[in-house]
């Protein structure tokens, strides 16, 4: 119970602060920054802000290769909070959280959406993607231009909030997967996992054995 209403006070203080507290929203700047990210105009965007909105969608990728798997034993799916999570980011995620029981199991077989998630092969590519993305916006990034976007421009200003949140959330869905796959939550390597933002979960993609499946 204490879980389930502190991720629902995250949530509601989230879109709080995003409406009431956070800058502006300039909305043709953004939109303007959308179509160019999204047509590949990458020339005329920071390279920062670029970096960071490529891994927002990397962590959502991250989650579901968690919670898909995690949503086939819960009454509620995920995949409908996943298709949320991207247009709204962790806005979308957060209440499939505090909705989900926790649950250590797995029954029944993976398709073939589920064996990719369930990859190691997966969890390699997004930390090679990754790094070349951390590697892209720290080097090629205007920082200063960033800063002032970051305390000038809603949109700017939450998708940075959000990636944050993702790494401060992970470690409520670590737990169970850890457990499906036979390693103890309390377990050092949890820690480990939990506490390295970012490259603690891809690391856990890339090691994590397979799941087992069970008709039982």
């Amino acid at each position: 119970m204490l879980r389930k209403s502190v991720l629902w006070s995250v949530w509601v203080g989230f879109i709080a602060y995003v409406l009431l507290l956070a800058p502006p929203l300039h909305l043709p700047e953004t939109i303007a920054l959308l179509i160019n990210i999204l047509t590949f105009q990458w020339g005329e965007v920071n390279a920062i802000i670029l970096s960071i909105f490529a891994l927002v969608g990397v962590w959502l990728l991250i989650y579901s290769c968690l919670l898909f798997i995690d949503g086939r034993m819960q009454k509620i799916p995920f995949w409908v909070f996943a298709l949320a999570s991207v247009g709204s980011g962790v806005i979308g995620l957060i209440p499939y959280l505090a909705l989900r029981e926790p649950n250590q199991e797995f029954t029944g077989k993976k398709d073939k959406f589920l064996n990719l998630l369930d990859s190691r092969s997966t969890g390699i590519i997004l930390t090679v993607f990754t790094i070349f993305v951390l590697v892209y916006g720290v080097f090629a990034g205007n920082w200063t231009d960033y800063i002032q976007q970051f305390l000038g421009d809603r949109f700017i200003n939450g998708m940075s909030l959000a990636f944050c949140l993702f790494c401060l959330l992970f470690p409520i869905v670590l737990g169970d997967d850890m457990a499906r796959r036979g390693w103890l939550r309390d377990s050092q390597l949890f820690w480990v996992i939990a506490l390295i933002p970012l490259f603690g979960p891809l690391l856990y993609l890339c090691l994590r054995p397979p799941l087992i499946e069970s008709t039982s």
